[in-house]
């Protein structure tokens, strides 16, 4: 998720170099962070857009099994065909669900030059179908400079959000919306990304947003003052999707229970969450850490997403807790709850990306973040769209009244671990309902299926 927070990235200049175990902490989207050249490098801040994941490996020139990245990398890196086990995909596949006919939108700063190609490699070397990346620019998007550390930022981003959408939803067409303006903190590029938004969907276009970037609420003009119409004013583009039955998604975030600061250079000392993931319209998506063999198959449940990072979850401090929350009241007490559900996240599990756009790092990353979480479940929702024939809307209400049901597809995450952070202490992974990983994951082959009847009865 693209947030101004702290930023891991071991890369591996070369096939075959030594990792470099770099602790660089750049406030970047979730899901990128600048390479660093020594074991030692000093932590770097810099205030950029809201949410972005993590690159632990880069510039690889050909993806390596599990076992190899564990020994070489002491990571697990995992590819789309683990992912479509995991998740039990494939039987949705062999019955034809595949997001045939559903549009996914992504929203990005600046967006990618080399997007198209970068999905074509990915696509061949998993043995898959590409799909055509349609971009819209937004305002006047200034030519990419591989140089400028933002711009690359967000691509990296973008090629994370559009190959992880692809890898769940292969058949799915993606809109990629490319804004102007670089979203940080408080309300920067937030406006256009919205405005960009509204548009899509007035115009017909898109089954499903997902949003990859927010800022913390605290950072938005007026919260000190308990004056929330900044936040408020933004809103606009939520409330035309429900109207037009568009889903909308954001990543919970990176920073556990607490969040970046305004400067980017620091976490608070409380618990804060951040927009748009808090939003009532919004479903918000957390993290998890996937524990898979070669083949994808489990070998331990999931957990919670908390090494390099953690999945951002907690009470809202603008909205109160809406009425499809009822049900778990106990855990969100009188505010919106985040996150409502979650995917893979984990920087130890993360997933396996191809890009270009840096001509000093092209080949393979393995990257994670909710920024990674957003786009996986964007593909799902896309599948549930096929799958009932029509846009399945604002999921929330389905969502919470399928989780208590085991044959639903809702995979409860109870195993204890948590999602403190930065000294914050967040929330634990208990049965039900919790804000470390929300009603939890999912087994898609049945909770494909259940989404799109409820959103038949909805």
């Amino acid at each position: 998720m693209r947030i101004a927070r702290p930023r891991i990235r071991a890369g591996a200049t070369t096939a075959g170099a030594t990792a470099l175990v770099a602790a660089a902490m750049i406030a970047t989207p979730l899901g990128s962070t600048a390479a660093v050249a020594s074991a030692h490098a000093v932590p770097q801040t810099k205030a950029v857009p809201a949410v972005a994941g993590h690159q632990l490996v880069s510039g690889v020139s050909s993806p390596l099994p599990t076992e190899q990245c564990q020994a070489k990398w002491k990571i697990a890196c995992y590819s789309p065909v683990q992912y479509r086990q995991a998740y039990d995909l494939n039987p949705l596949y062999k019955s034809g669900i595949t997001g045939k006919g559903r549009t996914i939108v992504i929203v990005d700063s600046f967006g990618s030059p080399t997007v198209q190609h970068d999905l074509d490699v990915y696509s061949k070397q998993y043995g898959m179908k590409s799909t055509k990346v349609q971009v819209k620019k937004w305002g006047h998007v200034p030519a990419f400079d591989p140089e400028n550390s933002d711009m690359t930022g967000w691509a990296g981003e973008t090629t994370l959000d559009v190959e992880m959408a692809h890898a769940v939803a292969p058949d799915a067409k993606i809109v990629l919306v490319e804004t102007a303006v670089a979203e940080t903190e408080g309300v920067t590029g937030l406006p256009e990304m919205m405005s960009a938004e509204k548009s899509l969907i007035d115009h017909g276009v898109g089954d499903v947003i997902t949003q990859s970037f927010g800022a913390t609420e605290n950072t938005f003009p007026g919260f000190d003052k308990g004056d929330f119409s900044s936040i408020g004013s933004l809103r606009y583009a939520f409330k035309d999707a429900a109207r037009r039955g568009v889903t909308v998604l954001a990543s919970s975030g990176d920073g556990g229970a607490t969040d970046s600061t305004a400067d980017g250079k620091g976490y608070y000392t409380k618990r804060v969450n951040s927009w748009p993931s808090s939003d009532p319209l919004v479903t918000s998506i957390g993290g998890t850490q996937l524990h898979l063999d070669a083949k994808g198959d489990r070998t331990a449940p999931e957990s919670v997403y908390n090494d390099n990072g953690a999945g951002g979850g907690g009470q809202s401090h603008v909205f109160g807790r809406p009425a499809y929350q009822n049900g778990v009241k106990k855990a969100v007490g009188s505010r919106r709850g985040t996150p409502d559900i979650s995917m893979a996240a984990a920087v130890d599990g993360g997933a396996w990306v191809y890009s270009s756009y840096d001509p000093t790092a092209v080949g393979w990353d393995v990257s994670g973040g909710t920024s990674e979480a957003s786009p996986l479940f964007s593909g799902i929702v896309a599948l549930a769209d096929q799958a009932a024939g029509h846009r399945v809307g604002d999921i929330h209400k389905a969502l919470y009244a399928l989780s208590p049901r085991t044959s639903s597809g809702v995979v409860d995450v109870s195993d204890g671990t948590n999602n403190s952070y930065q000294g914050v202490t967040g929330y634990t992974a208990v049965k039900g309902y919790d804000m470390a990983t929300g009603v939890g994951t999912v087994d898609a082959a049945r909770f494909v299926p259940a989404l799109a009847r409820a959103s038949r009865r909805g």
